[in-house]
């Protein structure tokens, strides 16, 4: 059993590729545990009609699907090009004006969704299309518009980002936009919400204030893409401990603060993650190559299969399933790649500092090691928050985790992660043992080879006490 499901999982961002009932559906069936809403493209509408094909896709599995509602933050988008591609070549020069009604006609004038004029400084390096196109702001040409030289031949595309890593722009990472966002995804069904551009953990408590006046229980997920947010471990830390999730966007991250730093930063937060038992997204360009190509690179390859090797709950699809050509076959690859990759290589154990132990975490570090002392073939939480599988899932152990709980949102919350498996059953003492029972006879849960009995390690507590307090051994 342990061999055949994923520890960890794939996040698909929806997009004009997946854009149907039917597509939504094919994605969950090939392997997504969850589903990103990128709210930089699209509309909210558009995004409501997204929710309940995942749910509907989602009951027919059976299973928790995870929905995670992107904000776009203060990204700088350039407007809409002509044909939708820009040809560029070095040496060239580009107009960029903030005219949201211009209509690109092909020419060296371009319109951007921001005012860079205000800001920028002549002499600052620019950068567009995910780091694709390289350029230095050569001029302030008016009120609204500057100037840039490009240094690289390339091209771009309607709606990209562009990035401005030494321009200062002070001022609240929340935009007009995005408080819109935060407003109408709090009345929808969405399980995450991601923050854009994060700088300091008092982002995040801003960002989980305004959920919880908005009366949302969804959770947040720092996006770590900024160099101010890596500027120390010591920062970054802080904002690990504020969030309830990471999400290592490397993409802006590599043309924010530099491409070398990326690897590093995504072992950092991984490990940290694990320590603070916080759910972590590796993100951007995992498959890139299979927007327009039917098989991965074996670099991408590699790429995914560190993510595996180093703990990741999981692996995030952008273009890949947004824009692509064959968005099941990359879902399809990736899985391939996440089962190899666990099956024939294991973790290093979590080496928490004890005096920041907690009690949970004790109680499963001691049933992680149980689990793998008596061969068990699954670990059982029972949960009501989710902070039990939390803590079990930070141990990162070498089988699957069933998790079962009274609360569907914390069920689908947990859908992304590591090695988890979320149900929903009323609450009972012995719900977890009930769950294991049933998912043994409907063959989810299977022995191990020469075995007729399945052996459980369970974690539950009292509903009426605070905290998990009881492990439980039980065959069945």
């Amino acid at each position: 059993m342990s061999k055949l499901f994923k520890r960890t999982k794939i996040l698909a961002t929806i997009g004009p590729a997946t854009m149907t009932p039917e597509m939504v559906e094919k994605v969950i069936m090939t392997g997504a545990n969850g589903c990103r809403l990128n709210c930089s493209h699209g509309t909210n509408e558009e995004r409501s009609e997204q929710i309940k094909w995942i749910r509907a896709a989602a009951e027919k599995k059976g299973r928790s699907v995870a929905i995670l509602w992107d904000l776009q933050g203060p990204k700088i988008r350039l407007g809409t090009i002509l044909n939708n591609h820009l040809d560029l070549a070095e040496g060239d020069e580009l107009v960029l004006e903030a005219r949201p009604d211009y209509e690109h006609d092909g020419g060296k004038t371009v319109p951007v969704q921001y005012n860079l004029a205000a800001k920028c400084k002549v002499g600052e390096p620019l950068s567009m299309f995910d780091g694709k196109v390289r350029a230095e702001v050569t001029e302030i040409v008016s009120e609204t518009a500057i100037k840039i030289r490009i240094l690289n031949d390339g091209f771009i595309m309607s709606k990209k980002g562009l990035n401005l890593p030494d321009t200062d722009f002070g001022g609240d990472i929340l935009t007009k936009k995005d408080l819109t966002d935060i407003e109408y995804g709090a009345k929808e069904d969405i399980d995450y919400v991601s923050l854009s551009f994060v700088q300091s953990a008092a982002d995040i408590l801003k960002l989980k204030q305004l959920l919880l006046a908005h009366g949302s229980t969804a959770k947040v997920v720092a996006k770590i893409e900024t160099k101010r947010a890596i500027a120390s471990d010591e920062h970054l830390e802080e904002i690990v401990k504020a969030a309830d999730g990471v999400m290592v966007a490397r993409g802006d991250m590599a043309s924010e603060a530099g491409a070398e730093v990326v690897p590093i930063v995504q072992r950092k937060l991984i490990a940290m993650c694990r320590r603070y038992g916080k759910l972590c997204i590796v993100a951007t360009q995992m498959m890139s190559s299979m927007v327009d190509a039917p098989e991965p690179t074996r670099a991408e390859v590699s790429d995914v299969a560190t993510a595996v090797v180093q703990g990741a709950d999981v692996v995030m699809l952008s273009d890949e399933t947004a824009n692509g050509k064959y968005p099941l076959e990359t879902i399809a690859e990736m899985k391939k790649v996440i089962l190899y990759t666990q099956n024939h290589s294991r973790l290093a154990p979590l080496n928490r500092p004890e005096d920041n132990e907690r009690v949970m975490d004790a109680i499963s570090a001691s049933a992680a090691r149980l689990a793998e002392k008596i061969d068990a073939d699954v670990v059982v939480c029972q949960t009501a928050s989710g902070a039990t599988a939390m803590a079990m899932a930070a141990e990162r152990p070498n089988l699957p985790i069933i998790s079962v709980t009274p609360n569907k949102r914390v069920a689908n919350q947990l859908a992304l992660l590591y090695a988890n498996s979320a149900f929903v059953r009323p609450y009972s003492t012995e719900f977890g043992y009930d769950l294991a029972v049933e998912l043994k006879a409907s063959g989810y849960l299977q022995t191990r080879e020469g075995r007729d009995d399945l052996l459980a390690v369970i974690v539950s507590g009292d509903k009426d006490k605070v905290g998990t307090d009881t492990i439980r051994v039980r065959t069945i």
